[in-house]
């Protein structure tokens, strides 16, 4: 065969190849040495993430809007900085472990508080949102600023939530209520003395009324860490994720999301 049909021919095999190559990008070998190795560790080079929406401020519509919230837009921000698009699956709490399990997403993003039992079965990232209980007052009442003021004071509580145990082994009597609402609703008027609440719901509450005529008068000095969820040994994609949560650490992209939200910053 002369030289020329042979360079031709190795010219229309290599062209061939380079395109192979660029069909490929929607599987997980078909990576670019731009998007780096974390394109290899999801399907097409697309993240998809679990999330309720409808867990306002974590994950929410605005009306009839888009997809939205605290937990939704640090996703965005973790993919975007991998080199990832993003695809968000809404789904019920009671079946999202379940759908994670069946690999239906990559990963879940919707407040899951890290604890042992938990991580038995799941691997988590680094934590990105760090909350305490707290005591809620009125702003004029300097009678509480401990747990231990709460003895013989009256709390306001669902009967099903931690914190009625808490209220109670603080010594506090309990008005039971559905929630938090119903709980506010009755510390502005005066018939009880406090709620016992999660910090973030404060805070939501306070960004979204401000000014409330509330404060907190104390908090646990146990913390409540929530975190993305990923299947048991998927330690690479974590850890690509980890990474990414550091860089936007950094570079203030987390407490910017945070401040919006709440007003303060609950990434650490």
């Amino acid at each position: 065969m002369p030289r020329r049909r042979l360079t031709v021919l190795a010219a229309t095999l290599g062209l061939s190849a380079l395109a192979l190559t660029a069909c490929s990008g929607g599987t997980t070998s078909g990576a670019s040495s731009d998007a780096g190795s974390e394109y290899d560790l999801v399907s097409g080079g697309t993240l998809t993430v679990a999330t309720e929406g409808t867990y306002r401020p974590f994950s929410y519509h605005e009306g009839a809007g888009e997809l939205t919230g605290f937990d939704v837009e640090i996703a965005k921000a973790v993919a975007d900085k991998l080199g990832l698009e993003v695809k968000f699956q809404e789904t019920q709490w009671d079946a999202i472990f379940a759908g994670l399990d069946a690999g239906r997403f990559d990963v879940i993003a919707n407040q899951v508080s890290i604890n042992p039992e938990r991580q038995e079965k799941y691997t988590f990232s680094s934590p990105y949102t760090v909350s305490r209980g707290v005591v809620v007052t009125t702003e004029d009442d300097d009678s509480i600023s401990s747990f231990a003021d709460l003895s013989g004071k009256t709390t306001a509580q669902s009967l099903t939530s931690n914190w009625y145990e808490l209220a109670t082994s603080s010594g506090a009597q309990v008005e039971a209520v559905e929630g938090w609402a119903q709980a506010v609703a009755l510390l502005k008027q005066g018939r009880v003395d406090a709620t016992i609440n999660d910090q973030l719901t404060y805070l939501d509450y306070e960004k979204t009324n401000s000014p409330t005529g509330l404060k907190i008068a104390a908090e646990t000095e146990d913390t409540s860490e929530s975190a993305f969820a990923f299947k048991k040994g998927q330690d690479e994609l974590a850890d690509a994720v980890n990474s990414a949560l550091e860089e936007l650490r950094a570079d203030g992209t987390l407490t910017q999301i945070s401040e919006k939200y709440f007003g303060a910053d609950v990434t650490q």
